[in-house]
C-alpha cells in the first residue's frame, strides 16, 4: 500500500507523520485511547484504507494537536492510542461572522470558506428579506468540522442557533466592533473601517452580511443607531451573498487579523 493510500507522507528519515487529522471531541494527551464512532471509523477503514499502526492527527479545541496510532479497526470501531504532541493550542482571532442564511451549498460554502479564514463563530441571522426558513446547524458544523481538519485550524467554529436581527443585536457585546455590509453606498470603506482597529489586532469584531436583496430600510436604520456597528462598503461592484462575506472576512483578517506570516515559518 502506498503513502497516498494510507493518507501518510513517506519519510526516509525518520517516522513517518500523520497527514491525514480528525477533529474529536475525546481529551487529548501522551497515553490517552480514543474510540472514533462510526461515521469517522468507516472514512478510515472503507475509504483512505488505513491499517493497525497507522498514525492519525488528532485535535479537539483545547488541547492542540497529538498524534494517534490505529490500535485496532473494527466494523464499527477504530481505536487509538495517544502518542506525541504535534502542536500546542494557540490563541486564534476571535472574529464572528452573522449572516443571513442563503440556499444550501451557498451556505456550506459560507461555513467552510469562513472557517478557513479563521472565523470562530457562525451565526445565522433571520432578517426581513431572508428568503431561508429553515437552517440545518448540524449540516453547517459539519461543513465546519471538514473543513477546519483540512486547513489544519486547531480549532472548529462554534455554530449558532438561527436567530431574529434583532435577537442578534439585543445580545451583541458592547465591547465587540460589528463591521455591517451597506449595500447602499453609505458604508466607509472596508480596508479604513479595519485600519482604525488594526492598531489593537486582538480587539475581538465581527461581520454582519444581510441576505439576498439587502437589508431593508428600517434595518439599517436600527443598525445605523448602534455605537459598536460601523457599516462598511466593499466596492463599486455588486456582490452575492456569500461573496461579500469572504470578502469582507479576508480583508479583515489582512489587515487586523492573522494573516501576517513570519518568514521562518
Amino acid at each position: 500500500m502506498t503513502p497516498k493510500e494510507t493518507g501518510m507522507i513517506e519519510d526516509t528519515t525518520g517516522p513517518r507523520l500523520p497527514k491525514l487529522r480528525l477533529y474529536v471531541a475525546d481529551d487529548l494527551g501522551g497515553g490517552a485511547a480514543v474510540t472514533l464512532g462510526r461515521d469517522q471509523s468507516h472514512y478510515l477503514s472503507n475509504v483512505m484504507r488505513a491499517t493497525a499502526g497507522d498514525r492519525i492527527a488528532l485535535f479537539n479545541g483545547r488541547d492542540g494537536e497529538w498524534a494517534g496510532e490505529i490500535t485496532s479497526l473494527g466494523k464499527r470501531a477504530v481505536e487509538l492510542h495517544v502518542t506525541d504532541n504535534l502542536r500546542p493550542q494557540a490563541d486564534e482571532p476571535d472574529l464572528w461572522l452573522a449572516f443571513a442564511p442563503i440556499k444550501r451549498g451557498r451556505i456550506d460554502f459560507v461555513a467552510a470558506k469562513a472557517t478557513e479564514l479563521g472565523v470562530a463563530r457562525l451565526i445565522p441571522v433571520m432578517t426581513a428579506r431572508t428568503q431561508m426558513t429553515r437552517v440545518n446547524t448540524g449540516r453547517l458544523r459539519a461543513n465546519a468540522v471538514e473543513a477546519a481538519e483540512q486547513c489544519e485550524r486547531l480549532t472548529v467554529p462554534e455554530v449558532s442557533e438561527p436567530a431574529s436581527l434583532a435577537e442578534i443585536l439585543s445580545d451583541w457585546p458592547a465591547d465587540r466592533r460589528l463591521f455591517v455590509g451597506d449595500e447602499t453606498g453609505g458604508g466607509q470603506p472596508i480596508a479604513e473601517a479595519v485600519g482604525d482597529i488594526a492598531a489593537g489586532a486582538n480587539q475581538p469584531c465581527g461581520v454582519l452580511v444581510g441576505p439576498e436583496g439587502g437589508f431593508a430600510t428600517d434595518e439599517l436604520d436600527a443598525l445605523g443607531k448602534l455605537a459598536f456597528v460601523t457599516k462598511i462598503g466593499l466596492g463599486p461592484r455588486v456582490m452575492r451573498a456569500d461573496t461579500a462575506a469572504i470578502a469582507a472576512l479576508a480583508v479583515i483578517q489582512a489587515i487586523a487579523g492573522d494573516w501576517p506570516i513570519s518568514r521562518d515559518r
